[in-house]
């Protein structure tokens, strides 16, 4: 309003020209020209009443009733409408001018326009400023305040981590308590996320936290290998934000603080015993939170989130993400890796190898190279081997194939004393497993001898205790077989044993 003044003054008081006002003042002529027909249009005259005051001179100049119908201010569109247009893929600001100037022909140029939006973006918030396309990013962050959770019967208090995603275009926001920020806790919160806005959207932003990317780089983030297969799984990007640029986020970093000022503070005063039930209060309030209406836009997110975001998501995948973990092993000199202490066999070529095991709470998967070369159901006894036959060299694999019981059919099938001896050659090892060969090597004396001279010999090896293949085989081939068995002394043919050594019963009373 002081240039205002100082135009009136120069046109009245000293009588200078529309083009010289212009440069003293430093506007452009049409400017100063205006100026003197509003004022000319309100009745003004100079100098000025002493009780025309700046607000005064303003709205006598510049409101609608002020000048003639020739200098009204034109129609401006509703800045909110254009803000959340431009939100929607493919609209731009030509665009939304070309169909504002459809509906007022006489309205402001193109130029002029944007400028009196970008005069009315600039007093909204930074977040609200950025122009997010519908349905493209969903930004990820864990919040600075904690919650705690005081257990019952214990009393022990434990921190929850609270967890926020909020959609870009819409401010939609989904927040939720985990017990860490660990991998596991991380992807559940994502999974969870993505349910509860039933959709996904083409990018997820997260912040540089380790459990997600292994090396920080804009160019090329190391990302988790668990993340990057959720990614892969829900068909969308991770795309994280620089380190130290709070502004890639900047959706998120006002949602946290929305979260905590409308969530975390409205629940300082209460005490909940499990995360299950803080989740609950927390579930609650995210309601009122997305159903509240946002200042400036006078719309709620959830409003904006039906008529924005919802439509542009792609569809949820079928069947959920399973959680699975990666680790890097080596084979042993066994043919198998340790996963958790229990021991799972590789391919035996592939000894010494280094392999990646894909573990979920069901199955091991192990890869090289790129390639899955091993699938086993997860064990939980430590110590233990889970072994497929192919993954073994071929002579263990014959050896692999005989088991206690099939050892004692077949025994069984050659005669009655044959599966006897067998029984006692395998009991009489520490490990059944020890005798196996023994006995593969007695059944192999079937080829040479036959079932009933075999048969013959066992009968022979139970009379004088054998417990060998050794024996078995030195009976056959002395024949002993053959022979009959020589007769035991009955007791009553024993004589007793003279000799002055040996005391007799009379020695003792």
């Amino acid at each position: 309003m002081r240039r205002v003044r100082e135009i009136l003054r120069l046109k009245y008081e000293v009588g200078a020209t529309d083009r010289a006002i212009a440069r003293s003042v430093g506007v452009a002529r049409s400017t100063a020209r205006l100026c003197l027909d509003r004022a000319a249009a309100a009745g003004l005259t100079w100098p000025l009443p002493a009780t025309v005051t700046d607000g005064a001179l303003e709205a006598l100049l510049f409101a609608g009733g002020g000048a003639p119908a020739g200098l009204r201010r034109k129609v401006e569109p509703d800045w909110v409408v254009v803000h959340r247009e431009l939100r929607r893929p493919g609209v731009t600001l030509m665009l939304l001018w070309d169909e504002y100037r459809r509906e007022q022909p006489g309205g402001y140029g193109y130029s002029r326009w944007c400028d009196l939006y970008r005069g009315w973006e600039g007093r909204l918030s930074p977040t609200m400023r950025q122009v997010h396309p519908a349905g493209e990013r969903l930004f990820v962050d864990f919040a600075g305040q904690t919650a705690e959770v005081i257990d019952p019967a214990t009393g022990e208090v434990r921190t929850a981590q609270v967890f926020v995603a909020v959609l870009g275009a819409s401010s939609y926001t989904y927040a939720e308590a985990v017990w860490t920020q660990t991998l596991p806790d991380w992807v559940g919160a994502h999974v969870r996320a993505l349910e509860f806005i039933g959709g996904v959207p083409r990018q997820i932003v997260p912040d540089n936290l380790r459990s997600g990317v292994l090396r920080a780089n804009w160019y090329e983030p190391g990302l988790n290998p668990t993340y990057r297969d959720l990614a892969a799984h829900y068909s969308t990007a991770i795309l994280p934000a620089r380190i130290r640029r709070p502004r890639d986020k900047a959706k998120v970093e006002a949602g946290v603080l929305v979260v905590e000022r409308w969530i975390l503070a409205r629940l300082r005063h209460q005490r909940f015993g499990s995360l299950g039930a803080l989740n609950v209060a927390i579930a609650a309030l995210l309601v009122d939170l997305n159903g509240r209406p946002m200042r400036r836009l006078g719309v709620s997110r959830r409003q904006l989130f039906e008529e924005l975001d919802r439509p542009a998501l792609a569809d949820l995948p079928a069947e959920p993400f399973v959680y699975a973990e990666w680790r890097i092993r080596r084979v042993g000199l066994d043919y198998h890796v340790d996963v958790d202490g229990h021991y799972y066999s590789a391919p035996h070529r592939l000894l010494r190898q280094q392999v990646e095991a894909r573990v979920t709470a069901r199955t091991v998967e192990l890869f090289h190279k790129g390639e899955r070369v091993a699938v086993h159901v997860r064990g939980g006894l430590r110590g233990r081997h889970t072994t497929l036959t192919e993954h073994m060299p071929q002579a263990h694999r014959r050896h692999a194939e005989w088991t206690i019981e099939r050892i004692g059919r077949e025994a069984a099938a050659i005669g009655a004393s044959t599966a006897a001896l067998t029984a006692i050659i395998l009991e009489s090892r520490p490990h059944p497993e020890q005798g196996f060969r023994a006995y593969l090597g007695i059944r192999r004396l079937l080829r040479t001898y036959g079932r009933d001279r075999l048969e013959a010999a066992c009968a022979r090896g139970l009379e004088i205790g054998a417990r060998s293949y050794g024996s078995i085989q030195s009976i056959l081939q002395n024949g002993l077989d053959r022979q009959p068995a020589p007769r035991r002394p009955r007791e009553s043919d024993e004589l007793p044993l003279l000799h002055p050594n040996i005391r007799g019963s009379g020695y003792y009373h």
